[in-house]
């Protein structure tokens, strides 16, 4: 058991008031107070003295796309038509440009899943990319 001064670790304290505390909380407020020192020595060497959020909203404007009423509509749009093209595929065609492009599946691994070669899911997939690209010349 060791005393601490609860003054120091509280700046609210207007006068001393001691206590005893174990060995292991004594341990973990070092560290705590290292870890605090080391991070306050880390801003100060890379003079990062300014923070995402401080003034004109940075922050605000960096991680909150607000997009126009006009972008909304043609995003939804595009993805309609996109999803249309997508629908007009053959079966086949159509679950392989999901599992490759939505899914992130690699030609190999659908190759295996399926059970065929590689070079006939490049193909398949090279073929259904020309025919949505028809599909979709069809809106312009």
């Amino acid at each position: 058991m060791k005393k601490i001064n609860l003054r120091d670790l509280y700046p609210f304290y207007k006068s001393d008031f001691f206590i005893e505390i174990a060995d292991e909380v004594v341990e973990l407020i070092k560290q705590i107070e290292r870890k605090e020192h080391a991070d306050y020595e880390r801003i100060r060497v890379n003079k990062a003295y300014y923070s995402l959020d401080a003034d004109y909203g940075i922050e605000r404007d960096i991680v909150l796309l607000v997009f126009s009423p006009e972008e909304i509509y043609e995003r939804k749009l595009s993805k309609q038509e996109i999803y249309a093209a997508i629908n007009s595929l053959p079966e086949k065609q159509a679950k392989r440009i999901y599992a490759h492009f939505f899914l992130g599946m690699s030609k190999a691994e659908i190759a295996r899943i399926e059970g065929v070669n590689k070079c006939q899911v490049s193909r398949s997939i090279e073929k259904a990319l020309k025919n949505i690209e028809k599909f979709l010349k069809k809106f312009l």
